[in-house]
């Protein structure tokens, strides 16, 4: 995992406890969004193209993640309402997104945001996760459980997290919320959060643009010149593109 560069550690308050956050260059801010178990250094790679390119990029640890504490449901737990809350508390402390990048679940937290009221100017997709249901049918299978042990889990997690989990349908968002100018990258190959995915999302949003890489898989597409380079351009290009004649 490459590390994040030096930056400027810019700590965030979420409901009493703080957030590890760090911020880089100047500019219309760039947020970067972990996925499930993941860190902000996963995103590292596009710090320095996007400082280059006259932004400025905010990276977190949401709760229990990284370096950041347990949040309101204990150690490594969270749900994807607390990392939406998260990343809106960072937004609060830096500003209204020109830009976010997602990766994964991050994908689906980046949407929930937009579905409470974040309104970035432009969103990449990186390798996301479309139906959080299809991650607990993937999870089931692993475990080699069966139909009762899944259904009790998808009640569990109802009860927890407070919202059905149609909440969380990222395809279907656009029904009810504009979604942005959307780039969306997804590895053929990748064996954690298959291409149907970011296919779905894509076919669904008005507008999206679907990127289908070969032989990266669900992380290496985050440290690829090429992604990084569109995923930096089609940012750069948003920013032009709101720019009055």
């Amino acid at each position: 995992m490459p590390a994040l560069p030096p930056g400027t550690a810019a700590g965030v308050q979420l409901q009493g406890r703080a957030l590890h956050a760090v911020t880089w260059g100047a500019g219309e801010p760039v947020y970067l969004v972990h996925g499930w178990g993941g860190r902000s250094e996963q995103l590292g790679a596009f710090v320095g193209p996007l400082v280059a390119a006259g932004h400025r990029v905010i990276a977190f640890d949401g709760p229990g993640h990284g370096a950041s504490p347990a949040g309101a449901h204990g150690p490594r737990s969270t749900t994807i309402p607390e990392l939406a809350d998260a990343l809106r508390a960072v937004v609060a402390e830096h500003g209204r997104p020109h830009a976010v990048i997602a990766h994964s679940m991050g994908g689906a937290v980046a949407a929930h945001a937009i579905r409470t009221g974040l309104r970035p100017g432009a969103l990449v997709l990186l390798a996301p996760t479309a139906d959080p249901r299809r991650v607990l049918d993937r999870f089931v299978q692993q475990i080699g459980a069966g139909p009762r042990v899944r259904a009790g889990l998808e009640r569990a997690v109802v009860r927890r997290v407070g919202l059905p989990w149609q909440t969380f349908h990222v395809p279907s968002l656009h029904r009810s919320t504009p979604v942005p100018p959307t780039l969306v990258v997804h590895d053929a190959q990748d064996r954690e959060v298959g291409p149907e995915h970011g296919r779905a999302i894509a076919e669904a949003w008005p507008g999206a643009r679907l990127m289908l890489t070969e032989g990266l898989g669900h992380r290496r597409l985050l440290r690829d010149a090429g992604v990084i380079d569109d995923a930096v351009r089609f940012v750069t290009d948003a920013r032009t593109a709101r720019r009055p004649a």
